[in-house]
This record gives C-alpha cells, structure tokens and sequence, in this order.
C-alpha cells in the first residue's frame, strides 16, 4: 500500500505539472469573477495542467476541474476544490487567476439549502484525493487512446471510492445530491394511478452514483444556470474598440 501511494503521489506530481497543449480561450476577469460569482455557485475552469489534458479528452469538453464557491463576499471569494496533491481544501479565487472559467448557478435554493451544500463541502477539507482516479487518469495522456465515447464516463470514474477521498466533481454532486438537488439525473416515465387521466405519465429522478460525475455536467445541466461575468456586469459593444487593418477605430 504504501509504494502505491508513493507511485500516485509521484504521478500526481507529474500530472499537476504545466501542459504544453495550447490554450487559446481567454481568461476569465478575476475582479469580474469576485463581483459575480454567489455562494453555492459552481465554478468550472479549463486547467493547464497535464491533468486537464486527459480530462478533457475523456469528457470531450473545455472544462477540466470544478470548484464549489462557500463563500461569495470580499474580494477574494473563498472555494472547496479537491487538489491532487493537497486534497481537498480552502482556496481564494486567486487560485483561478489567469484561467478560462465558467460560473454554473443552482437556481431555487434557499439560505438554508445553500448553507447545507457548502457545509457539507466544507466538512471534506483536509480529505485525500482519491489517487487512484491518478492512475486511472494518466493512462490517457501519451498518446491519447481510441477510446469509444460511451466508455469515457466510467473510465473517468474509477478510482477507490472510498468515502475519505475525493476528485473534484464527485465531492460537489455529492454535496448537491445531500439536498436533493438534480444535476443529471438519470429519468424514467411510470404511469399515474388515475382513472381521470388514463395514459398519464410522470417523470421519475435517479439519483446517478457521485462517481459518475465530471465538470462539464454542471455546464450541461438544465438545472444549473450559466452566468457569464462580462455580460453579468453590463455588457455594451458599443464601448468596444476595433483594430481594422491595423488602425485603430474609436466608437
């Protein structure tokens, strides 16, 4: 057990390390994020980690990394992320700067749900990350495998499961999921019991396991809405300025 845990830390260390993949989106405005951004907001970012690479391929998406906002006020708006090599921990949005990012908000939440969520988020810091999900992950990087779409989810989702370890987008569903909040439910129709509405259906949720769970369902969840900083502060294209064969034009 113990080489084991030498090997995913020693990965993990590699992982972490800088991607030499190009990043061409622009970073998100961090004064712009910390004016935006709510407490029980999820945040979603495009790493540039070696990490991001494999997760991004495996979930055929922009967004590498999750990050629960449990504290919106002051400058610096305070976040649970689960960090390969620290675990699960405390950071400020400073940990972002420079980064593509993307604001995912529950919607109906009431103060007490939302303090239910980022509390159960906040009784995880100090967890471990779950490095087994390190070994799963660094199997995709050189070179990236053929893999078919429908087994990507589940190869993303291996790792321990143990309840003390956590990767990043597993521990915020599970912090949603505590209060019955849907993200991506699995859903099946029944028929109602009622003789005035014969052929009447009803959706019914699932609740799909916390394993299952990658960044990019927060974007792709009807249940979540998407809030962009620069639009959300008042957005006028008017104020732009545009280069046009190299002269300036001024509006």
């Amino acid at each position: 057990m113990g080489l084991l845990l030498g090997i995913g830390r020693l990965l993990a260390g590699y992982l972490t390390g800088p991607s030499r993949a190009p990043y061409a989106n622009v970073p998100t405005d961090e004064s712009a994020l910390a004016a935006t951004i709510m407490t029980g907001d999820v945040l979603l970012v495009e790493g540039r980690q070696r990490v991001s690479t494999a997760i991004k391929y495996l979930t055929q998406s922009t967004w590498s990394h999750a990050a629960l906002c449990v504290e919106a006020s002051g400058d610096r708006p305070l976040f649970v992320e689960a960090d390969a090599i620290e675990g699960v921990r405390l950071v400020t949005s400073e940990e972002f700067a420079g980064l593509h990012c993307r604001i995912c908000r529950p919607v109906g939440l009431d103060e007490d749900e939302i303090d239910a969520v980022t509390g159960f988020a906040r009784a995880h810091i100090g967890d471990a990350y779950d490095l087994a999900n390190v070994v799963d992950l660094a199997r995709f990087l050189c070179p990236t495998p053929p893999v078919p779409s429908r087994w990507r989810r589940r190869m993303i989702a291996l790792g321990s499961g143990e309840p003390t370890k956590a990767i990043c987008s597993t521990l915020i569903a599970q912090a949603f999921q505590s209060i019955g909040y849907p993200i991506l439910p699995e859903i099946t129709q029944e028929l109602i019991d009622d003789p005035n509405c014969l052929g009447c259906v009803r959706d019914i949720l699932h609740i799909r396991h916390h394993s299952l769970f990658t960044p990019r369902d927060f974007d792709v969840s009807p249940y979540f809405e998407i809030v962009k900083p620069t639009l959300a502060r008042g957005f006028d294209h008017h104020s732009l300025s545009w280069a046009v064969v190299g002269v300036q034009v001024m509006p």
